[in-house]
């Protein structure tokens, strides 16, 4: 699909998950109610606030009150923060950052998604599930690039700064993905009314053992994040190894979050059941990646390098999303924490899916190109200069 007709989708998609975004942060007001605790269990209605608190433009109550003060006593003379009201300042500024950004960046990723992987020739399930994966992808990159404003409006942005960046980054939470999953339906919708009347290329035929080599190699990548860094013992050595100093001091919680797919430990910690049942999970993310890899080169119209990483990211977050949801059904925490709690691991390890499912579709499509898979932009059997023109501009 050409930018131009894939542009409306995406614009569609960045609306609409910006102002479901912005509506499930004013519900939080909601929640504060006397009477939500008649709907949900004080439990459960204190883990819907967590959720929908990194959305909330309000600011919180601390903020608004006389806040921390921040002097500078060098000199005879200081510069003090009057009160709460700089700091309710800042929060605002970070909200309305986060929410172009993801605006922003939604936009690029469905921009991309579609005009590579179009809802024509049997491509429209793939471009769904690509859409809902970079929901959470998008809606982490928006927080990391308003989390300093955030934690500056806290007060004392310098104290241990990268712990609490990490924790900013890990917050956007289950939300996005339900917030995704209503968004890439519409977006898809919107892409097949612009599809009609325009020309698209067949799916491409990748050569079979190219293919699976290149699922290989990329499911390789995310494998050494979710097998070998988030492995106990080297995890822990990420955590306490890397130093610093005042501003970037303690960047082991940082790290952990750009890097550890998962965590695990040997089966002498847990009863081996249930160890197994948790290594289940983690063997189904992989083969969900290895057959989203396997499929994607022939799903594209063409194999560029950032369409294939862009779609191993895509991949990677889907993995995570299908572990997470066997891992929601061995959860029997419902009855104490109340049920909403076992949703609280969607959307966990975004991060590091993206770090990884970069690299693992670089390598994918490096492998792709040494099997002797050649992407001419040329549809399948065409050799007519109009077919080939068409291929180029797809």
């Amino acid at each position: 699909m050409a930018y131009r007709r894939a542009l409306i989708p995406a614009l569609v998609g960045g609306l609409l998950i910006t102002l479901l975004l912005w509506w499930a942060g004013a519900s939080d007001l909601a929640l504060q109610l006397r009477g939500s605790t008649r709907v949900f269990d004080v439990q459960s209605a204190s883990e819907l606030r967590r959720w929908l608190a990194p959305w909330s433009y309000d600011p919180p109550m601390t903020l608004l009150s006389d806040g921390p003060v921040d002097a500078d006593t060098g000199g005879g003379g200081g510069t003090v923060l009057s009160g709460g009201t700089q700091y309710a300042g800042l929060y605002s500024t970070a909200m309305q950052i986060r929410f172009v950004a993801v605006f922003v960046f939604f936009l690029a990723g469905a921009l991309l998604l579609v005009h590579r992987i179009p809802p024509t020739r049997g491509r429209t399930p793939a471009t769904l599930l690509a859409l809902w994966a970079w929901g959470p992808v998008a809606g982490t990159l928006a927080v990391t690039v308003s989390a300093p404003w955030l934690i500056a409006s806290g007060g004392h942005g310098s104290y241990r700064f990268l712990p609490r960046l990490a924790g900013v980054i890990a917050s956007s939470g289950p939300v996005v993905v339900f917030v995704s999953l209503l968004t890439a339906p519409l977006t898809v919708l919107a892409a097949s009314v612009a599809a009609r009347g325009a020309e698209s290329l067949p799916r491409r035929s990748v050569p079979p053992r190219a293919a699976r080599l290149a699922a290989s190699v990329g499911t390789g990548v995310i494998a050494v994040s979710l097998v070998i860094l988030s492995y106990q013992s080297v995890a822990a050595w990420i955590q306490t190894s890397f130093g610093g100093a005042g501003l970037w001091s303690e960047p082991g919680d940082l790290l952990r979050e750009w890097l550890l797919l998962g965590g695990w430990t040997g089966p002498a910690t847990t009863p081996l059941g249930d160890w197994l049942l948790y290594r289940v999970a983690d063997v189904v993310m992989l083969a969900v990646v290895w057959w989203a890899l396997r499929l994607l080169p022939g799903l594209l119209t063409r194999t560029t390098v950032p369409a294939m990483a862009a779609g191993a990211v895509c991949a990677t977050v889907l993995g995570l999303l299908a572990s997470q949801v066997l891992h929601m059904a061995m959860d029997d925490t419902a009855t104490v924490w109340g049920p909403v709690h076992v949703f609280s691991q969607l959307g966990e390890g975004v991060p590091a899916a993206l770090t990884f499912g970069i690299a693992a579709g670089i390598a994918a499509l490096v492998t792709l190109r040494l099997a002797g898979d050649r992407d001419t932009g040329t549809a399948p059997g065409a050799g007519t200069p109009d077919a080939l023109s068409q291929g180029r501009q797809a």
